[in-house]
Order: structure tokens, then sequence, then C-alpha cells
């Protein structure tokens, strides 16, 4: 991310400079376990999708139903991204953070061990909350770790995202097919555990804004142009989340025995994608524009794909296209409201679970009562509207 401001008006942002302790750090230690921490949250946020059948077959609902574990997570992430740091105002934001790892290792091993769909839903809330929280203070601990680096804090995290959907998906798909989905989710608390180990060692502590709270949010919502790009970033998480909890149906339609590498193939091109809207963060009208409007094309690509060449290709550039959605639009929301930027963080947090618990929830409905195809073609007429949207509003000033 390119500098959101010069050093005169850094501490009008976060008002305060980040410790003399933290300014001495020069080693990418502290960022790299905030990744691993982001990751094992993204990861376990999404195993739904890679267990799909098998968890629906086991606690006796359909897979539509069953899809639902992704939108109870975002259910209680839109509850919690906009409210934690008005809870918290003044909180040490490591401790807060190292809370949350604390709370998502909790919520998978609820899941790994639910007797039921209720407890399972229970554990997936929980689950939201962390998820929720530790986005939200994410971005503003990294770039108080490392000041001046906001570009490679932003892109760092969605690498994170990345790296869950490369390796932890497609490893939860085979695991759950030869081991069950439950030991899927007490992998996924061991290792969020471990995450959470790392970021107490390495991490320095994080001293919270000192107006934060209400009043910063408030001023957040007085922002026109941050409100008009929270509606599209809404409807760009929309139209993807109405099709990838049940990217699998959608694969197993076409290629039944490519489940993995398909998955595997998702997640690289979420790679190529953070990267590539890391390289255009200096054009970033064109690269919010970009991404819902390809992730359109790859969502109708997949949709009437008839062979698995074409399949591979739609699968490939949908992750890439949604995978650059994470960094671009908070790039976006941070140049928008750069005066309360942990503020418009959690807003940005809010939209994304706030389309993902309506999105899996229209998306199991069609799902069942239509096929996944359907879900799929929803999903491409409703994210192009974001791109569309994008293009026509005024670039936030660097």
């Amino acid at each position: 991310m390119s500098s959101l401001c010069d050093s005169s008006s850094r501490n009008s942002r976060l008002d305060v400079g980040p410790p003399a302790q933290v300014r001495r750090r020069g080693s990418l230690l502290p960022l790299l376990a905030l990744d691993l921490g982001i990751c094992m949250l993204v990861a376990s946020e999404f195993l739904p999708a890679s267990v799909l059948p098998g968890m629906a077959a086991d606690l006796g609902v359909s897979e539509g139903t069953a899809g639902l574990a992704v939108a109870a997570t975002a259910v209680a992430g839109a509850v919690t991204a906009p409210s934690i740091a008005v809870v918290l105002p003044r909180a040490d934001r490591r401790l807060v953070l190292l809370g949350l790892l604390l709370a998502a290792t909790i919520a998978d091993l609820a899941v790994a061990l639910a007797p039921g769909f209720a407890v399972m839903l229970v554990g997936r809330l929980l689950l939201g909350v962390a998820i929720a929280g530790y986005w939200s203070f994410a971005f503003g601990a990294g770039i108080q770790a490392l000041p001046g680096r906001e570009r490679l804090v932003s892109t760092s995290l969605s690498v994170g995202v990345s790296v869950a959907t490369i390796i932890a998906v497609p490893l939860a798909s085979i695991g759950a097919d030869r081991a069950g989905w439950r030991p899927v989710f007490g992998v996924a608390a061991a290792l969020t555990a471990v995450s959470l180990v790392l970021l107490a060692l390495v991490f320095p502590p994080v001293p919270a804004h000192p107006s934060a709270g209400l009043a910063m949010m408030r001023s957040a919502l007085r922002n026109p142009l941050l409100i008009a790009g929270l509606v599209f970033i809404v409807v760009a998480v929309f139209g993807n989340f109405v099709a990838y909890p049940y990217i699998r149906l959608a694969i197993m339609r076409v290629a039944p025995d490519g489940s993995a590498w398909l998955l595997l193939a998702w997640g690289l091109g979420g790679l190529l994608g953070n990267l590539a809207a890391g390289a255009l963060a200096k054009r970033l009208t064109l690269a919010t524009a970009v991404a819902p409007i390809l992730l359109s094309g790859s969502l109708a690509v997949t949709a009437y794909a008839v062979g698995v060449p074409m399949l591979a290709v739609g699968i490939v550039v949908w992750g890439l296209a949604f995978s650059m959605m994470p960094v671009t639009t908070q790039l976006w929301v941070a140049r928008a409201e750069r005066e309360h930027t942990e503020s418009a963080m959690s807003l940005q947090v809010a939209a994304f679970q706030t389309a993902i618990t309506v999105g899996s929830a229209v998306g199991g409905a069609v799902v069942d009562g239509h096929g996944v195809s359907a879900a799929l073609v929803l999903g491409a007429a409703v994210a192009v509207v974001s791109g569309v949207g994008f293009a026509v509003l005024r670039t936030p000033r660097t």
C-alpha cells in the first residue's frame, strides 16, 4: 500500500506514533506471526466449503443448510467488527489479538466435537467473532509494528489468506475424504493454538488509539465516499459468497475426482491475485473495478463449463479475482478515511461479513432449489454491478 499520508499527518490518522520499542524493531517476524494468525482464521472460516458433503451427511442436514456454517461465522463477524473497538477502546491491541486467536482455537474444537448442527453453529459464531476482531485490528497493529510499510502489511495479510486457500482448503478436502471432517477441524484448532503462541512470543505491545471508540466510529460513518465504497464491497462479496461455499459441488458437477487439485488451483489463483492487487495499488480505481468484473466472468465460466479445461480456467480466475478484493478494498477504504483508519477497517470487515452472511444464505437456498449452476450465475450477475460502481466512484486521494 502506498503511504496513506505524509509524516506530518500520520498522527492524525492513528493519533499516536508507534512506541520506541516498536520503531526499533526492523524484523519482519512480527508481521509473519500476524499473517499466520489470519491464515489460520481464514482457513477455519472456509473449511466447510472443503468438507461440505461429509459434514452435511454426518449432521443430518442438506448441503445447502450445511453451507450456513459459513453464514453463521459471518453473522457474528458482521456484528462484532464495528463494535469491538467501541467495547475495547483502550485495550492493548496485541492482547486483543491473542484473545481472539484463543477464541478461534476453542471454536474449532467445538466444531470438531459437535454432537449436532446446533453446537456446530455455536462454534462457528464464536469463530466469526474472532475473525472479525482480528481483521479489524491486524492492519493497524501491523503498520505500527512496521511504520511506513502500509502496502507491505496489506499485501502480506492477504497473502496469508491465499496461503490458507492454497494449503488448508485442498488439504482439508483430502483429509476429510480419508479421515472424516471432524479431524480436519481438530487439526485447525491445534495450528491456531500454535499461531497464538508465536504471536505472543514475537509481536510487540500496540497501544490503542487514544480516541478509539464510539466518537471515531461516528466520524467515519459521516464520510459519504466511504459509505458508497462499503456498499459496493457488500455487492462484490455477496456475488462471491452466493457461490463459494458450494465450490466443491460446482467442481464435482464436471470433475468428480478433481476437487483437491482444483481447490489448489483456486488458491494459487488467489496468490496471483494478491500480487496483482499489490502491483496495481497505485491505480486503485482500475484495481477495485477490475477485480469484481473478473469475478463475474469467472463465475459465469465455471457455471457453464463443459469440460475440465474450461472449468480449470474459471476456477483459477475466480481465485485470482476474489483475492484481489481484500487488498484493493482495504487500500481504498484506508484512503477514503485516512483520519479514522481503525474504524474504517472495522466497517470494511463488517461489510465483508454482512455480504458473506447474506450471500451464503441466499446461495444455500438457490443450490437446494435450482442447483449450483444457478448460484454461480446469480453471483456473476451481482458482481459486475460492483465493478461498474467502483469504476464511477471518485478515487480516494493518496
